[in-house]
């Protein structure tokens, strides 16, 4: 499954741009990836348009501390799961209803991301 489709790619490039102008930028995320063997989900919000490799957004590993920060596209497409047989997927049908800065209030409060 591609995490990053390039219609996908163009938002979060667009949304790290305004992200690099604007340090109160608050948008709501893109893509929701999650480990289909286990807890960690991840919200992203942005690429790095210097650096594609570098996303960013919420991280909940399932270990009751999400946060937010960057996390390596190309290292999370290299997980194998289940002898290889799995990785991490994207939610095809999740769509973001709130900003970021919202997500990461709740899942502080939860000790994990909550929609």
């Amino acid at each position: 499954m591609e995490l990053i489709t390039p219609e996908l790619r163009e938002l979060l490039l667009a949304n790290g741009e305004a992200s690099r102008d604007n340090r109160h930028f608050d948008p709501f995320p893109v893509v929701k990836w999650f480990n289909p063997c286990g807890a960690a989900t991840w919200l992203i919000t942005e690429l790095d348009p210097d650096d594609e490799d570098r996303a960013y957004g919420l991280c909940d590993l399932g270990m009751g501390t999400p946060e937010q920060g960057h996390v390596s596209v190309q290292e999370l497409m290299s997980i194998q799961l289940m002898g290889g047989a799995l990785g991490i997927e994207r939610d095809l049908y999740w769509k973001a209803n709130k900003p970021l800065s919202e997500y990461a209030r709740l899942a502080r409060l939860a000790g994990r991301i909550v929609d």
